[in-house]
């Protein structure tokens, strides 16, 4: 756990530094006044009351008061700020960290599982550290401290405040270890709950659609029951330790009033007020270390959960990206020349490869489309040309240098993707097709109207507010169909030498998509386009088509050269369209 302070700043580690001063500070304060009391109750039971001693330490306990509690507001307000600040970092760090991870490191920790730990995970953390940082200062130095002024007064007081505090001890200490394994539980059953949340929001449409409410109701109760009980029977335990607290210290109360009877009535007369007055400031030393034991079991309610906090947060931290790129760019002609060779791949869960010694060239400007069954690595395929995952074996060049050497800034700004599920994010529609471009666009630059026209965004114009239209988060607010078209839009925009569209175009009607590949073809005629696709009507005008079948290449070439040579080609074309149909042109 302690691994994740290191994230502390200089200057949240000075705000400590200062609480740690006003906190000895505050506990001095608090340990004095027990001394002023012992004074009062001397001088009262001697009989011999004098104002003057009245108002000298009634005054002294007074100042002590009010300097404990300005104290503890200072030191408060530094711990929020520590707290505040820590939250603010880690969650800098996390965001930051998971912007750099791989799909591969994704597909690990799950999107779900990830939310929970830069949110839940991280105010856990912070919240030890608001309530706990106090406490865990001002605990052990008020019980270490308080012991050691009464270890000098009466050895039975003594006695009875250790018996008290072992038996605190020793309960806290067998609650953790029943509950400490629950909280682990109950952060994996948050990911679940999550994730059920999730799954159960963004389909919420299907769910409607096919009768599925009550189905889907049980799956979140399950989750939700389980999360339940394991919450229950932590609480329930954890309750256990205010009665038992409460318990121990009036026990304590009462123990030391009875061997306070049993010293007076063995003092001697003259002595007697001053073993009254060792009795009451006994009293106040002991509800300080009784009270700084319910500190510590205010920081063990919170503590253990914490901890798993903390290590699901490092586990993230500490997790290295398994794609690293240069920090050097290399010189390359920006061409958009791709060639694979001798590729193969295989996911980190799944021993068998899914694309198995894959070799071809794509020249310069050459729109070649990618077609086969489901399941056959087609967007796998595409996915290793920006880097998605990284090859297991063989290597892929662009302009003659393998993607490797290529610095992460440079590789994006040479790969432009327009993914298989249109993504849009909240915002508006020109905050979209402009989404990762620095420097100001205003709303009349052409790039904005040729992405639109390319794409065939002609419902933009339609609109009361034009490029500048809401978009809802992941754009529920439009049609898949009008979502794909602001995606291409988008990865036009970009304006890359290589674009890949991944079965972008499966939402368009078919003469939309025939436009815009028409608008690809004519407007984008120096630039490399990689089309993934299922309708051979989408393909059949690329330069270069290749099938694969079952993570291999089945054909390469056109589209006549494939319905002769390849048979699992011509398979699919016939269950698409007609001989009279594949053996005419497209009107495009």
């Amino acid at each position: 756990m302690f691994k994740i302070f290191r994230n502390l700043k200089s200057r949240d580690i000075g705000f400590i530094l200062i609480c740690a001063v006003l906190v000895v500070t505050q506990v001095w304060l608090d340990l004095t006044m027990p001394d002023y009391t012992q004074k009062l109750t001397e001088s009262v039971s001697a009989g011999d009351i004098d104002m003057g001693v009245v108002m000298k330490n009634g005054g002294m306990m007074l100042l002590c008061a009010v300097g404990s509690m300005a104290a503890a507001m200072f030191c408060g307000f530094f711990a929020s700020q520590v707290a505040a600040n820590f939250a603010k970092t880690l969650r800098d760090r996390l965001f930051g960290h998971i912007l750099k991870f791989s799909n591969t490191e994704i597909n690990k920790f799950s999107t779900p599982s990830l939310i929970t730990r830069t949110t839940n995970d991280v105010v856990q953390l912070q919240m030890l550290i608001a309530m706990g940082m106090q406490m865990m200062i001002k605990a052990p130095v008020t019980a270490i401290w308080a012991i050691a002024k009464i270890s000098s007064s009466s050895i039975e007081w003594t006695t009875a405040v250790l018996v008290c505090v072992g038996t605190i001890v020793c309960m806290i200490v067998i609650l953790l270890i029943i509950v400490f394994p629950k909280f682990r539980v109950i952060q994996k059953l948050t990911d679940n709950l999550n994730d059920v949340t999730r799954e159960n929001i963004s389909g919420v449409r299907v769910v409607r659609a096919f009768n599925a409410e009550k189905y889907q109701e049980k799956k979140f109760e399950k989750v939700n029951d389980e999360i339940t009980k394991n919450h229950l029977f932590t609480m329930r335990a954890m309750g256990l330790m205010m009665p038992i607290m409460m318990m121990a210290m009036n026990g304590l109360t009462l123990a030391i009033y009875w061997v306070g009877a049993y010293l007076v009535n063995q003092a001697e007369i003259m002595n007697r007020a001053e073993v009254i007055g060792d009795m009451a400031a006994f009293v106040q030393y002991a509800l300080q270390i009784m009270g700084a034991f319910m500190m510590l079991v205010m920081i063990f309610i919170i503590m253990p959960r914490t901890m798993v906090s903390a290590k699901r947060i490092n586990e993230v931290l500490e997790t290295e990206p398994s794609i690293s790129y240069r920090n050097e760019k290399i010189s390359t002609s920006g061409q958009g020349k791709i060639e694979f060779k001798n590729v193969s791949f295989a996911y980190s869960d799944s021993g068998k490869p899914c694309l198995k010694n894959i070799s071809f060239e794509i020249e310069s400007g050459e729109t070649f489309a990618v077609i086969g069954a489901t399941g056959t690595g087609k967007s796998t395929l595409v996915n290793l040309i920006p880097r998605y995952y990284d090859v297991t074996g063989g290597e892929i060049l662009i302009d003659g240098k393998n993607i490797k050497e290529y610095s992460e800034e440079q590789l994006e700004k040479t790969v432009s993707v327009a993914p298989q599920k249109a993504v849009l994010f909240s915002g508006d529609i020109k905050s979209n097709i402009t989404y990762g471009c620095t420097d100001g666009v205003k709303d009349d630059d052409d790039r904005i109207k040729r992405s639109l026209d390319i794409s065939k965004s002609d419902f933009v114009n339609n609109l009361e507010s034009g490029i500048h239209s809401k978009v809802a988060q992941g754009g529920t607010n439009y049609s898949g169909g009008q979502k794909q078209r602001l995606s291409i839009a988008r990865a036009v925009f970009k304006n890359s030498p290589i674009m890949i569209f991944d079965d972008t175009f499966s939402a368009l009607d078919y003469k939309t998509d025939m436009l815009v590949r028409k608008s690809l073809r004519e407007q984008l005629s120096d630039t490399t386009v990689i089309i993934v696709a299922q309708r051979i009507g989408t393909i059949r005008n690329a330069d270069k088509i290749l099938v694969l079948h079952d993570g291999e290449i089945a054909g390469i070439g056109k589209h006549d050269e494939l319905l002769e040579n390849c048979p699992i080609y011509k398979e699919i074309a016939l269950s698409q369209l007609s001989e009279e149909e594949l053996s005419g042109k497209e009107s495009a």
